[in-house]
């Protein structure tokens, strides 16, 4: 009796040494069940998307939080906007909050702008009060109609209810409903709104960026997105910052005005503090600067150097390349200045340089830049023709005879 008493223990004893194996299952903490948000397989950083998928896959699979995102505009700042705003539309279809600065338009009016998403299976009207990928009951199973292998396929989501999926697309040929887009809790910081009062010290931060930065902080310290001072039992969520046009005279900066500049150090000095800011909290920032009115290319390397993440696009409007039949399939050139070091001993480039984007009818897109096989256009397709010609006139004199010399 008592051998099969220690027998029918033995067992027990040996499945305790087993849960503390390397293969142990590990509980998720709060970071990780943040909405919209995955970890990195190369740093395991936490990282959230910018609503391009393909530039999400050029910057190592998306934007790490905590870091800064610059997007050198193109001529005509279209482009640029474009993303800028794809940036906001995902925070608001993952429920993450919003804070934009702008000098020119209202915040207001580029939130109106945001495209619409496209949630192909999401249904936008179904009440959000019911529970998410909720699978159909058992007894309905039986009136399914389908194949055998989609009977416990998860149930079609709510409208928000789609933010569980990283990255989204969107329908820039329509702007995102109302409903949807009040939902989400933006802050705003309009520069006109927030006069500048000159000071008598020189101070390397100009008045404008000091009442953005400390705009920032008090948001980032009364929402509770400082990591180290919120309380861990809180719920966490994502703070998307978005920047617009900064270092253009709109700002008092006078980065384009002449190639030495008097407040040189006044964005520089003020990406260091956004950056430490970032550092320390659940936020995540993209910063558009007209780096093609910046005369001074050793302050434009300085601005690149102080962000995490940096890309430039060149538009064709306006230029040779837009009549150009060798780039009639896109609209613009998009170049990687800068990767991220995170986690990591080096960065993890793109395998390709030529990239290109065009917006679609209703997207906006970046692929690997393909010429077509004639490069020389001008030479290569005139002599084409002639060489037709020269088939057919031979061909209508020749139709006659029978051997041909060759």
């Amino acid at each position: 009796m008592a051998a099969s008493v220690s027998s029918a223990c033995k067992p027990s004893v040996e499945r305790v040494p087993s849960n503390t194996t390397s293969f142990q299952k590990k509980t998720r903490s709060k970071l990780l069940s943040i909405p919209g948000t995955r970890l990195s397989v190369q740093n395991g950083q936490l990282l959230v998307s910018t609503g391009v998928t393909s530039l999400d896959y050029l910057l190592g699979g998306g934007l790490a939080v905590g870091t800064v995102l610059l997007i050198e505009e193109d001529r005509y700042d279209s482009y640029s906007r474009m993303i800028l705003k794809y940036f906001l539309a995902e925070g608001v279809v993952c429920q993450h909050e919003l804070f934009l600065a702008a000098a020119q338009d209202h915040p207001n009016d580029i939130f109106q702008e945001l495209p619409d998403p496209i949630l192909d299976d999401v249904v936008m009207h179904q009440p959000a009060e019911q529970p998410r990928l909720s699978c159909e009951p058992q007894g309905s199973l039986d009136a399914m109609k389908i194949a055998w292998r989609y009977q416990n396929l998860p149930k079609v989501q709510s409208g928000l209810a789609s933010s569980s999926r990283f990255g989204h697309y969107y329908d820039v040929s329509k702007t995102m409903e109302p409903e949807i887009r009040q939902a989400a809790k933006c802050h705003h910081f309009y520069l006109p709104e927030h006069p500048s009062h000159t000071s008598a010290t020189h101070s390397p931060v100009l008045e404008s960026y000091a009442a953005l930065l400390k705009s920032i902080e008090e948001v980032i310290c009364r929402e509770g997105f400082n990591v180290a001072a919120a309380p861990m039992t809180k719920s966490r969520n994502i703070l998307r910052i978005g920047l617009h046009s900064l270092g253009s005279p709109l700002w008092d900066d006078d980065l384009c005005c002449q190639s030495n500049p008097k407040k040189s150090h006044a964005l520089t000095t003020f990406l260091y503090g956004l950056r430490a800011l970032l550092r320390s909290s659940l936020s995540v920032a993209v910063v558009t600067v007209p780096s093609h009115l910046i005369q001074n290319t050793s302050l434009m390397g300085s601005v690149t150097r102080l962000c995490d993440n940096a890309i430039a696009l060149e538009s064709f409007k306006g230029s040779e390349r837009e009549t150009s039949p060798l780039y009639k399939d896109y609209h613009g050139l998009l170049h990687v200045r800068q990767v991220p070091y995170l986690n990591c001993l080096a960065s993890q480039l793109p395998d390709h340089k030529d990239l290109a984007f065009k917006l679609k009818r209703k997207q906006f897109s970046i692929e690997r830049l393909h010429l077509p096989p004639d490069l020389s256009e001008t030479v290569s397709r005139v002599s084409r023709g002639e060489l037709a010609g020269a088939t057919a006139v031979a061909s209508a004199c020749g139709s006659g005879s029978k051997h041909l010399d060759f």
